[in-house]
Order: C-alpha cells, then sequence, then structure tokens
C-alpha cells in the first residue's frame, strides 16, 4: 500500500530533497514503505544531472538549486502540482524505462480526467499537448532518481502556475518564446478552472490504475 501526504503550506526545495532523502534511506532500510507527497514549492528552479548554464536564462531571477534527478531545467512555483514518488521498483520488475513510462502514463490518466490529452512526443521529456496551428505545449515535467531500485522525485503537472515564470530558464531543453513550435501550459490555460483539490483526486485515482492499491492519506502543515 501506498502512503499519501499532502502538504498544505508551500515547501522550499532543500526540506523537501532532505524529507525524500530520509524516507529512501528508511525504506532501504526496511522500515519505510512506499510514499506519493504532494506539495507545492516557492518559485525556482533545479538544475538536473544534464543541465547546460546556458540554458539558465535569467540567473538571478529565482534560487536554483542543483538536483541530483535526471533531467535539464525544470521549473517549480505556486499553482503547480508536484509529486514526488518514493517506489521501490523490485516488486515492479527494477524496471527503470518501464517506470518511467508508467510515470507518463501516470500523468496522461489525470488528465484525462479533465478531458485533456496529454501526449508523449518522440525525442522529448514530459507530457505535452497539442495546439492550434501546430503549436506543442509542455504541461507536465518528469525527474527520477533511483537508489538502490527505489525511485524518488517525481512528477510536476501544471495547474495554474505563472507560466512566464518558465522564462528564466529553457525548460528541459526546449525553449519557449525562442521557438514558435514550443510552449508550456497549464490545465487553467486550456481553460479547465479545476482546483488543486480536483487535480489531486485525479492524480490519487489515476496513479491507483497504473501503479495498483493506494492506502491512507495525511495532510502535513511541514514537511516530514
Amino acid at each position: 500500500m501506498v502512503e499519501w501526504l499532502i502538504s498544505e503550506a508551500p515547501v522550499g526545495y532543500p526540506e523537501a530533497v532532505a524529507a525524500m532523502e530520509a524516507h529512501v534511506a528508511a525504506m532501504q532500510a526496511g522500515k519505510a514503505g512506499d510514499r506519493v507527497w504532494l506539495l507545492e514549492h516557492p518559485p525556482l528552479y533545479t538544475a538536473g544531472t544534464s543541465a547546460r548554464e546556458t540554458d539558465l536564462l535569467q540567473p538571478g531571477r529565482f534560487p536554483v538549486y542543483r538536483t541530483g534527478r535526471g533531467g535539464q531545467y525544470t521549473y517549480h512555483g505556486p499553482g503547480q502540482r508536484v509529486a514526488y514518488a518514493m517506489l521501490d521498483l523490485r516488486p515492479r520488475g527494477s524496471d527503470l524505462r518501464r517506470y518511467v513510462h508508467d510515470l507518463e502514463e501516470w500523468i496522461i490518466r489525470a488528465l484525462a480526467r479533465f478531458n485533456v490529452r496529454g501526449e508523449r512526443l518522440p525525442g522529448r521529456i514530459g507530457i505535452w499537448v497539442q495546439r492550434d496551428g501546430g503549436r506543442e505545449d509542455k504541461i507536465a515535467a518528469i525527474g527520477v532518481r533511483v537508489r538502490r531500485w527505489i525511485a524518488f522525485h517525481g512528477i510536476a503537472v501544471n495547474l495554474d502556475p505563472d507560466l512566464s515564470h518558465f522564462q528564466g530558464i529553457v525548460p528541459c531543453g526546449i525553449a519557449p518564446g525562442l521557438d514558435s513550435r514550443f510552449g508550456v501550459t497549464s490545465l487553467h490555460d486550456l481553460g479547465i478552472l479545476a482546483t488543486m483539490v480536483e487535480l489531486d483526486m485525479a492524480l490519487k485515482s489515476a496513479f491507483a490504475e497504473v501503479f495498483g492499491a493506494t492506502g491512507r492519506e495525511q495532510a502535513l502543515s511541514a514537511a516530514q
């Protein structure tokens, strides 16, 4: 069974990473089980293991954190639901490629509950939606780290973040604003005025379809 935590207040990035690291260590010691942690961050940029310095377009705009997850630059901020999935991959076949595919499927199924068609696109990371005029906009990001087959970090889905904040980076190697074919979107930008609670419900039910049973849910006032 997967434990679900929901933070009611924004969580700083260093605090979130420290909490994930502690839980992963407890999982490796056999003292904790799978967990999904839903939260929002204050505005910040993270640089994954493949990030290039030239992709940080506005270095002084928000704090920048180097992180051990895969991928390039990502923005996190209010209005974006981050889901940190701390899952043991050994009962799931110890297959990292399959795990990333399942994360994508999780997002796609959650978006489908709002009649939004999220897609995997060749050579791209994350989930995208097709717009008028052939434009393709990214609506969700994926970044994963695995240690001894315990996966952590996870996904970020744009509900209603300030989309101008993405202009400070080249997110995941795609440059919104610099190439008219690509952009960033959100559920609200698409005209879907869902609430964060509704998005959480969609994420939880879609997770159960892809990964299996879920367990108890706990609201947090601070990082754990």
